[in-house]
C-alpha cells in the first residue's frame, strides 16, 4: 500500500577536493555519527516526452539504502516535497498500480519507460542532539548518471548522453526543527559547497527538459496585465487542481469526488465567463466535455451529500418517531448509489474521452485561442464580464418570481443557483485585478449560492424520500418516518426561500447598482 511522507531537504554542489566539515560544532547538534555507506542504484521512469519531469515530478525504482523501493516525488514547495513510497515486489511488473494512478492524469495513455539511471556511492552522517535523537542526516554522494536513449529534450529532439559524474551533499531534516537547516547550511557553505544548481539528481541528469508550468504570475503582474493573462493563469491553476483531484479519486480519498467536480466546474465556469475573450469554436466543445465530466461525477457526490444529511437529520428525531429500519435502509441505498456512481466515475477517468479532454485543456493553456478583447487591460475587461454575470443572475431571480407552480419554481431556483455560483467563481477569478470590489462580490454571490444550494438539496432529498417511502410501502414496512422527514425537508425549503429573499434584497441593494448601473 502506498505510503506518503513529507521530506524537507536541501542540496548542495561540491567539488571533489572539498573536505567534509565537522558538523558537531553546529548549535544544537550534540554529536555526529560515524558515516554509514550505501550503494544506491536508481532507474527513473517517465514518458518519452518527459511529462513528469516537465511538471516537477520524479518516479524511480531504487535498490540499496534503508528506503529501497519505488518512490514518486511530487513537485517541490520550498524545502519540502511529498514522497509516495511503494515496496519492491518479488516479480518486477513495472511501475506499481498505485503510483500509476497518482500520475495517470499527467501521462494519460502514454507509456512509462526508463529515462535515466543513477548510481550513487553514499556516505550518510546522522546529526544527533545531546540525548542521542537524530535531528537530521547529511549525505555525501558521489554520483554517476546516464540519460537513456529515446527521450526528448526541451526542443522535442530525442537524444542520449554519455555518463555524467559529480559530487553533491544532501541535507535532510529527520526530527529536528526547520531552523536547523540554516545552521547546518552555514557550515556546509563555509566548507566550500554551494546551493545546488539543479533541484534533483534526475533534473541534472536530464538537463533542460522545459517546464509546462512556469512561475505563477504574482497578483501585481495580473493586476497590471491583460484580461487574457488573468484568464490563462486561472485556467492553469484549476487544470493543475483537476490533475491533483484525479489522483485523489483514483486512490480513494474521501473528498476526491467532490473536489474533482469542483475543479471541472470552475474550469467550465471560467470558459463561460470568458467567452468574449476566446474563440468559441475552440472552447465551447471543451465546455461541453467539462459538463459531461461533472454529470458523470454527480450521482456519486449527490448520494454522498444526501446520505450524510439524512443520517444527521434522522439522528435528531425522537426515538418513538423513528419507526422501522429507516437508518439502515437509507444508509444501504445511498451507500450503494455512491459506490455505483463512484465506479462509473472511475471508469470515465480511464476513458479515451476523458484523456482527450485533458489533452484539450493542455492545448488551451499552451496555445490559448484568444480574441482581440483578451488584449484589453484586465481591470477594464473583467468589470464588463462580471457585469454580464450579475445580469444573468438577476434574470434568473426574476424567473423565480414569475414561476407559476412549484415545479417551475424549483427549476428556477436551481438555475439561479448555477448563475450565482458562476458569478462567485468569476469574481474570485477577477480578484487579482479588482481587489476588494471583486472579493465583496464573490462573498455576496456565495451567500446567494449557499441559500439556493440548500434549496436544491431539499428538492433532491424530498424526491429520494418519496422513493424510499414508496419502496417501504411495497415491502410492507411502515413508511411513517419517511413522511416525517419529507415534511421536515419541505419546511427546510420554505425557510431557505425566506432566507434567500433576505439575501437577495441585500445583494440588490449593495451590488446590483454597482455592477449594472440599475437599482432593480
Amino acid at each position: 500500500m502506498a505510503a506518503d511522507q513529507d521530506e524537507i531537504e536541501r542540496k548542495y554542489d561540491v567539488g571533489s577536493e572539498v573536505v567534509f566539515p565537522d558538523l558537531s560544532a553546529v548549535s544544537g547538534v550534540g554529536s555526529v555519527g560515524q558515516p554509514e555507506e550505501f550503494q544506491l542504484e536508481a532507474t527513473y521512469f517517465d514518458t518519452p516526452a518527459l511529462d513528469l519531469a516537465r511538471r516537477g515530478l520524479t518516479l524511480r525504482r531504487r535498490t540499496g539504502g534503508t528506503d529501497e523501493g519505488w518512490h514518486l516525488k511530487l513537485p517541490r514547495s520550498g524545502d519540502s516535497r511529498t514522497e509516495v513510497h511503494e515496496p519492491l515486489s518479488d516479480a518486477d511488473d513495472g511501475v506499481p498500480a498505485p503510483l500509476r494512478a497518482r500520475v495517470r492524469a499527467l501521462v494519460r495513455d502514454r507509456p512509462l519507460v526508463p529515462v535515466a539511471e543513477v548510481r550513487t556511492a553514499r556516505r550518510e552522517y546522522a546529526l544527533r542532539d545531546g540525548a542521542g535523537h537524530v535531528l537530521a542526516r547529511v549525505c555525501d554522494d558521489q554520483v554517476q548518471a546516464t540519460r537513456l536513449a529515446d527521450v526528448q529534450d526541451s526542443a522535442g529532439s530525442s537524444r542520449s548522453e554519455a555518463a555524467q559524474s559529480w559530487r553533491e551533499w544532501e541535507l535532510e531534516l529527520d526530527g529536528g526543527a526547520e531552523d536547523l537547516l540554516d545552521l547546518v547550511e552555514e557550515h556546509l557553505l563555509a566548507a566550500g559547497a554551494s546551493p545546488a544548481a539543479s533541484a534533483s539528481k534526475l533534473s541534472r541528469t536530464l538537463g533542460d527538459v522545459g517546464r509546462d508550468a512556469g512561475a505563477k504570475p504574482s497578483a501585481k503582474e495580473l493586476r497590471k496585465g491583460t484580461a487574457g493573462e488573468l484568464l490563462l493563469a486561472h485556467l492553469a491553476e484549476h487544470i493543475a487542481r483537476l490533475h491533483a483531484q484525479d489522483a485523489a479519486v483514483r486512490t480513494g480519498e474521501a473528498e476526491g469526488v467532490h473536489q474533482l467536480r469542483i475543479a471541472a466546474r470552475r474550469l467550465r465556469s471560467a470558459l463561460a465567463t470568458g467567452r468574449p475573450l476566446l474563440d468559441r469554436q475552440t472552447t465551447d466543445p471543451v465546455r461541453d466535455e467539462l459538463r459531461w465530466l461533472g454529470e458523470v461525477f454527480a450521482p456519486a457526490r449527490d448520494a454522498q451529500v444526501l446520505r450524510e444529511h439524512l443520517s444527521e437529520e434522522l439522528a435528531e428525531q425522537p426515538a418513538d418517531l423513528v419507526v422501522g429500519p429507516v437508518a439502515s435502509r437509507i444508509d444501504d441505498q445511498l451507500s450503494a448509489a455512491f459506490q455505483s456512481g463512484r465506479e462509473r466515475a472511475l471508469e470515465s477517468l480511464d476513458s479515451a474521452r476523458y484523456l482527450r479532454l485533458l489533452d484539450a485543456l493542455d492545448e488551451l493553456v499552451e496555445s490559448p485561442p484568444f480574441t482581440e478583447e483578451a488584449d484589453a487591460p484586465a481591470k477594464k475587461a473583467v468589470r464588463r464580464l462580471l457585469a454580464r454575470d450579475v445580469k444573468r443572475l438577476r434574470r434568473e431571480v426574476r424567473a423565480i418570481e414569475a414561476a407559476e407552480d412549484s415545479t417551475e419554481r424549483d427549476h428556477a431556483f436551481h438555475e439561479a443557483r448555477k448563475k450565482a455560483k458562476r458569478l462567485r467563481y468569476a469574481a474570485e477569478m477577477a480578484t487579482p485585478a479588482l481587489g476588494q470590489r471583486a472579493r465583496s462580490l464573490a462573498k455576496a454571490a456565495k451567500k446567494i449560492q449557499t441559500a439556493l444550494g440548500e434549496h436544491q438539496d431539499s428538492v433532491v432529498a424530498r424526491q429520494r424520500l418519496r422513493e424510499l417511502a414508496m419502496q417501504a410501502h411495497l415491502d410492507r414496512v411502515n413508511a411513517f418516518t419517511y413522511g416525517r422527514l419529507h415534511a421536515l425537508e419541505q419546511a427546510r425549503a420554505e425557510r431557505v426561500e425566506a432566507d434567500f429573499d433576505d439575501r437577495w434584497r441585500t445583494f440588490r441593494h449593495k451590488q446590483l447598482h454597482r455592477w449594472t448601473g440599475k437599482r432593480a
